[in-house]
């Protein structure tokens, strides 16, 4: 063997044990096995896996739903995890803005390209780019205007007030020129919220309840905690916080079977009127995954199996693996719908 040949097989062989150091075992750990029988069953090997809690909804257009919950609905209090629960759905609140938005603009109550400058004059010379930014493009997250959420120790001392959060980023640069890339920030859609409360004359929730939630009948959806009975909100921890997070108001809150039939009605058209399916069909997203500490949430709509699937899990984790392990135990739980599917 020469010695070229040779250093390659140790190279290799150097490679391949570091590499294994860095696995992610609890990943392999959940994906790595057979799919279980029931959807349940898996629930029950990712809470084993590191999750605490999981909550899971399946709306099929032609038959009866699929729930499972498994874990805890509160562990402190030793109550088992609940399929009704209520839970903080993060950015999945973020297509219920898009669907707001896109109506009023069809009523004639927003003009999506008109300038933030002029929408809130206030913000002329305090955010970069405010004469071109327009609410299309922050639905569509192609203002350049920083996150919020991405301020040194933000989730640490986070400021009571969605003008408080908005202030963290004001004379700050952009990230790009207006509608030049793409980039994820929460300030997008904080700053359609109070453009849509300038518009309306009163809170934005108030016109999704009108034009969302009562149309559809949904009667277990919120704008936060402080509406509710709070012993109806699932736990919510984050890893290294010894604190149930529940307290904590940080938007929208939901069960699984609202924001299942939301997301039917928003993929299958029923939601909109007129041309309003074909205005938001270019503003945004039909899916959504939502996380703030002690929650994460995924829902999306399967077309081969005609089912809007719903996944809410606790705890949470910004640098560890509880994020990929629930969403290895979402793509399961698919798997095995969609097993079951083809089976019947």
């Amino acid at each position: 063997m020469s010695r070229k040949k040779r250093l390659f097989q140790v190279v290799l062989l150097t490679s391949s044990a570091v590499s294994l150091f860095y696995v992610p075992w609890p990943i392999l750990g959940a994906w790595l096995p057979p799919l279980p029988d029931s959807v349940e069953e898996q629930l029950e090997a990712s809470t084993a896996g590191g999750l605490d809690g999981i909550v899971v909804h399946a709306d099929f257009g032609d038959g009866p739903p699929v729930t499972a919950a498994v874990g805890w609905h509160d562990p402190e209090e030793g109550i088992p995890a609940r399929a009704d629960a209520l839970f903080k759905i993060a950015s999945i609140s973020k297509l219920y803005v898009a669907v707001a938005v896109t109506k009023l603009a069809a009523q004639g109550g927003l003009d999506l390209d008109a300038k933030l400058s002029t929408l809130m004059p206030e913000l002329a010379g305090r955010i970069e780019f405010a004469d071109r930014i327009t609410p299309r493009l922050l639905v569509q997250h192609r203002s350049g205007i920083p996150n919020f959420t991405d301020v040194e120790r933000f989730w640490a001392e986070p400021p009571g007030s969605a003008e408080g959060c908005l202030e963290l980023v004001l004379d700050l640069p952009a990230d790009f020129e207006p509608g030049e890339d793409w980039a994820y920030s929460n300030t997008n859609y904080l700053l359609l919220g109070l453009i849509m409360d300038r518009v309306l004359g009163h809170p934005h929730f108030d016109f999704i309840q009108a034009a969302i939630l009562d149309r559809l009948g949904l009667t277990s959806t919120y704008a936060g905690i402080n509406e509710i009975n709070e012993a109806d909100v699932m736990s919510g921890f984050h890893v290294g916080h010894p604190d149930d997070l529940k307290w904590e108001s940080v938007g929208m809150v939901a069960s699984a079977a609202d924001v299942a039939r939301f997301v039917r009605a928003l993929n299958d058209g029923s939601l909109f009127d007129g041309d309003e399916s074909a205005v938001y069909a270019g503003l945004y997203e039909y899916e959504h995954t939502g996380l703030v500490p002690g929650y994460q949430s995924t829902v999306r709509y399967h077309p081969d199996l005609d089912a809007v699937v719903v996944q809410f899990s606790t705890p949470t984790n910004f640098e560890g693996y509880q994020w990929n392990l629930a969403s290895v135990c979402y793509n399961r739980v698919v798997d095995i719908l969609r097993r079951e599917r083809l089976a019947n």
